[in-house]
Parts: structure tokens; C-alpha cells; sequence
């Protein structure tokens, strides 16, 4: 496939018009202002638009769904214990199967070409997104409160198997990475052993973190120390680890994450609206921490728009330090591509250039949003729109153009998560 008259979102983040760039199978191998002297097949004509590296969602929780609009304007732990957890005990592998092809849906929608999820019913999650044809690092989250040994809980059981069986399948498409829920939700001895393990088999690892004031305060009441102390001392970061949230963190916490590498996926819509806070990014950014961007799930969110959820990390970010230089349109799209691929131990991808993958989005940037034009960087991050999305590839296959969905029967999801949601709230 060959775009043409199409500008470009470079790899260093710069714009370039009037640039050609072919695919070849699942690669990008031409980008130039000149026409190939050889064919691509498909020839598409960029005039009014942009094609750049698809979006990265570092932190959600897809089959969540199910429960979009379901518990609103209320308290993070009346929200869970009162709805969403009720409802998670009533769910099926089917339920989760179509909420994942749904969220799935949304995703190439808004372009999100990987997706780095914690959940469970796992298997059902690998065959929705093997069947869309996005990319995936899956986790089985781990839990635990009581004495039990790791390799005791079903949970571990499970997550062992996924790794074994799905780890870099579909060509590399899913990976399997490991999961503690958070420090709340676990033992010192099960953190412990997992964090031994991930690290035996070479695996990333995804967990909570400081994402509210409460759990920051009453681990350091627990333990004597933050939560990143806590699973530092653990050993937890030992591993490559994507921290989601990040919202308390405080004094040698930053130290900590940057030492051991780690990447804060910051969540500032669902943080927001849940009233946990804003993540300090500017200052994780100062350090040359990681940070990258998701959405946490659609029932806190209340959707897979990323291009709203990059305009929400710039601009919280400001208001939380109090300085409007504070996050560039830059960082913005850097958190929102190449920091997650990165995040996701996905080297080949990231940004747009010969011999990366061809992850990739186009936008319409011709709408009268989009203008005038005085920095198209800028414009993309505060002026576009989800909508503006036209068309998603991931390996160089085309998931979603104008409207079309080429892998999946969005109908039928519609149909059957609607239908699954239902029956589960009959029998609550």
C-alpha cells in the first residue's frame, strides 16, 4: 500500500507534507517527498490528511465495557464495592469475550493500534483480540488476602498457563505479561513470589499504584513506606514494569521509578473523574522517567477517545503545577505512541519509520476545527478530535477505514454486550 500527498508525523515528532510512504506486508519500507520508482498496490490519496503511529493504551481494563455509564458520581471504593464488583462476580466468558470485541471496536475507532490490559477470563480476551486484529500485552491480575502460597491461587494457576500457551502469539501480536492487582489487594509473600517469577521468565509486569490518596496513605501505615517503596523492597520492579496511575506518589518515589526503569501510564480522565487527583507528569517527565497514556476502562472513563485523553494529560498537567509550559504538545504525542510501545516492550513500533511496523493511523485534518494552522503539532493535541480517526492499521493490515470495520462484526458486539449486561443485572 502506497500513501501519497499525505503529511506525516515523523519519528522525531516533527510535521512533513506532501511525503509518499509505502507498506510492504507488515513493514513500512519507503518514506519521501518523492514517488517510488516501484508499486505498492493500493495507492491512497493523503490530501487533507495525516498519517502518524497509531495510539498505544498502556492501562485499561477492556472488558469493563460491559459496565460503561453503570455507578456514576460516586466515591472510587463505594463504586467498587457496591457496583462494580457485585457485577464482576456475575460475569461469563462469553459476557467478557464480546465486551473485549466491543472495546476492541472503539479502540481501532479511535485509533489504538495496542492495548496493555489487567483482567481475568483471559482466554476469552485472546480470542476477541486475536479475531480484531489489534495488538495486546493481556495480564491475569493477581489477588490475594489471606496466607496462601502463589502457585496455591486458581489465579496463578491461570496466569502461568496464558503465558506458556499465548505469549507472542499471533506473530507477536499478544503478549503476556504478568500482573499484581496492587498493594492493597496482595500479600508481602505473594508480591514476593510473583515478583521472582516475572523475573525468571523474563516477563513485564502491570500494577496499580498510588492511584488514590487513601491507598498511598494507609500502605505507608501498613508497611513504613510508600507503595513504591513497598514493591521495590520486593522486588516487583526488578522486572520491566508499567505502573498505572501514579497519583501519590511522593519524595523517593521518583528516584525509585526512574532507577528501576519503570513507566507511569498515566489515567487523567478516569483520575479525574473519579476524584483520585492529577499525576505529578511534569516532574516524571523533568526526571526522564517513561510516561505514557491510558484511559483506565470505559465504566471510570467513560470511553476509548484518546485523542480527548491526550488533551487531558496536557492540560491537567498544567493546572496541576500551576504552569502552562508545563507538558508540550510533543510529550503528548510521544506519551501517547512511542513511550507505550516502549512501555510494552514493543521495539518495533512506536513511531513512523522505515523498518517499524506498520501500526498506523490516518486523520482528517481538514475539518474547520483543524484551522487555521499555525502549528499542526498543536492542533492535533487541543483542536482534534477522536472522529478525525478515518482509518487504523496494525501490522500493515486495515482494521477500521470510514467507518467500516474489516475484522470485526461490530452489529453483533453491539448486540451481545448489550444482551450480557442485561443478564448479569437481572441477577444482581
Amino acid at each position: 500500500m502506497l500513501f501519497k500527498n499525505i503529511s506525516i508525523l515523523n519519528e522525531s515528532f516533527e510535521i512533513e507534507e506532501n511525503m509518499y510512504v509505502g507498506i510492504d506486508g507488515e513493514k513500512i519500507t519507503y518514506i519521501s517527498k518523492e514517488a517510488p520508482k516501484r508499486g505498492f498496490g493500493r495507492v491512497y490519496d493523503g490530501t487533507g490528511k495525516l498519517l502518524m503511529s497509531g495510539f498505544v493504551n498502556t492501562h485499561a481494563h477492556s472488558p469493563m465495557a460491559l459496565m460503561r455509564g453503570y455507578g456514576e458520581n460516586m466515591a472510587l471504593q463505594d463504586w467498587l464495592n457496591k457496583k462494580i464488583f457485585p457485577f464482576e462476580a456475575k460475569l461469563t466468558g462469553d459476557a467478557v469475550y464480546w465486551a473485549t470485541m466491543l472495546a476492541m471496536a472503539e479502540s481501532v475507532r479511535f485509533g489504538i493500534v495496542s492495548t496493555t490490559d489487567m483482567y481475568y477470563f483471559s482466554e476469552d480476551m485472546v480470542r476477541a483480540i486475536a479475531e480484531s486484529g489489534t495488538k495486546n500485552n493481556l495480564s491475569r491480575s493477581i489477588t490475594c488476602f489471606d496466607d496462601s502460597e502463589l502457585w496455591e491461587l486458581e489465579s496463578a494457576k491461570e496466569m502461568k498457563s496464558l503465558f506458556e500457551t499465548y505469549h507472542n502469539a499471533e506473530g507477536g501480536r499478544i503478549k503476556v505479561d504478568m500482573s499484581i492487582h496492587a498493594e492493597y489487594t496482595s500479600t508481602s509473600k505473594i508480591v514476593r513470589q510473583m515478583a521472582e517469577y516475572t523475573f525468571s521468565i523474563g516477563a513485564n509486569m502491570h500494577v496499580h499504584l498510588s492511584e488514590t490518596q487513601s491507598e498511598h496513605e494507609e500502605c505507608k501505615a501498613r508497611h513504613g513506606m510508600t507503595p513504591a517503596a513497598y514493591f521495590n523492597r520486593l522486588g516487583l520492579f526488578d522486572t520491566p514494569t508499567t505502573a498505572a496511575h501514579c497519583v501519590w506518589i511522593e519524595g523517593e518515589d521518583f528516584e525509585i521509578l526512574k532507577e528501576k526503569g519503570v513507566t507511569v501510564a498515566s489515567n487523567p480522565v478516569s483520575n479525574m473523574k473519579l476524584a483520585s487527583g492529577v499525576c505529578n507528569v511534569p516532574k516524571l517527565l523533568d526526571m526522564g522517567i517513561n510516561v505514557s497514556l491510558g484511559t483506565d476502562s470505559v465504566a471510570s472513563n467513560n470511553s476509548l477517545n484518546y485523542i480527548e485523553e491526550m488533551k487531558y494529560f496536557a492540560t491537567a498537567a498544567k493546572e496541576r503545577v500551576k504552569d502552562p509550559t508545563a507538558v508540550t504538545p510533543k510529550q503528548a504525542l510521544r506519551a501517547a505512541t512511542s513511550s507505550g510501545a516502549q512501555s510494552q516492550g514493543r521495539s518495533d513500533t512506536g513511531v513512523l519509520a522505515r523498518g517499524k511496523k506498520a501500526d498506523l493511523i490516518v486523520l482528517d485534518i481538514s475539518g474547520p476545527h483543524m484551522h487555521p494552522v499555525h502549528s499542526l503539532i498543536n492542533n492535533l493535541v487541543y483542536s482534534a478530535s477522536g472522529s478525525d480517526v478515518v482509518l487504523t492499521m496494525a501490522d500493515g493490515k486495515i482494521l477500521y477505514e470510514n467507518g467500516k470495520y474489516f475484522t470485526i462484526d461490530l452489529e453483533r458486539a453491539v448486540y451481545e454486550t448489550e444482551r450480557a449486561a442485561k443478564k448479569i443485572l437481572q441477577a444482581l
